[in-house]
């Protein structure tokens, strides 16, 4: 076997970088306009203008569901899941107070927001439904705010698909002998700029 044949296969490493870089870029690709896009739109959000939908309703949770939810330390989530049977609510649990016989409780979501304020005593409720305007939606889900475990796994495993994507593209300069120099001063230039920006523009 010839000393060749053992040391390091050059060309065979930057190969495989094209071939990742390619798989990769379909999944990453996508990501990256989707988390620019509403990066942009969140940075001006006069571009896209709207209003959500309040919708205000009563109701009253059946005894049985009131005292069961009586029966715990803290009712509200009882209370929560109650009222969701009985009408169709926005978010997911957030936060519960009892005060004064009522107990005022919280749901969130990306989607908008819940409101339930119930009478401890019967069981009436006022349910105040707030729908999200698209500028809000897009913001929550561009920071995985409210937005559940699954969405959250989607912004990880896009960061991690992103960052993959950029480093086999940095290997991938090292496989383009012309244009080397080139591309390093470029990223060293980008780099400095943004560091000058941080420093001297950024309050």
């Amino acid at each position: 076997m010839t000393a060749r044949a053992k040391g390091f296969d050059r060309g065979g490493f930057f190969r495989l970088s094209r071939m990742l870089h390619a798989y990769l870029s379909a999944l990453a690709f996508l990501a990256l306009i989707f988390f620019s896009a509403t990066g942009l739109l969140i940075d001006h959000p006069e571009w896209l203008q709207g209003r959500g939908k309040e919708r205000e309703s009563k109701l009253v949770i059946p005894a049985s569901a009131l005292a069961a939810a009586k029966a715990r330390a803290d009712p509200s989530p009882t209370l929560a899941a109650a009222v969701g049977k009985l009408t169709p609510l926005v978010g997911a649990y957030k936060s519960g107070e009892v005060e004064d016989g009522e107990d005022t409780i919280r749901l969130e979501g990306v989607k908008g927001a819940s409101t339930l304020v119930v009478e401890m005593a019967s069981g009436a409720t006022d349910v105040t439904i707030e729908h999200a305007n698209p500028i809000t939606i897009i913001g929550d889900l561009h920071r995985g705010k409210n937005a559940g475990a699954a969405w959250r796994w989607v912004i990880d495993l896009s960061a991690v698909l992103v960052l993959a994507l950029s480093m086999i593209g940095y290997v991938l300069f090292f496989s383009l002998r012309f244009r080397l120099r080139t591309s390093l001063i470029l990223t060293a230039v980008s780099l400095g700029v943004l560091v000058a920006v941080f420093v001297f523009l950024t309050p």
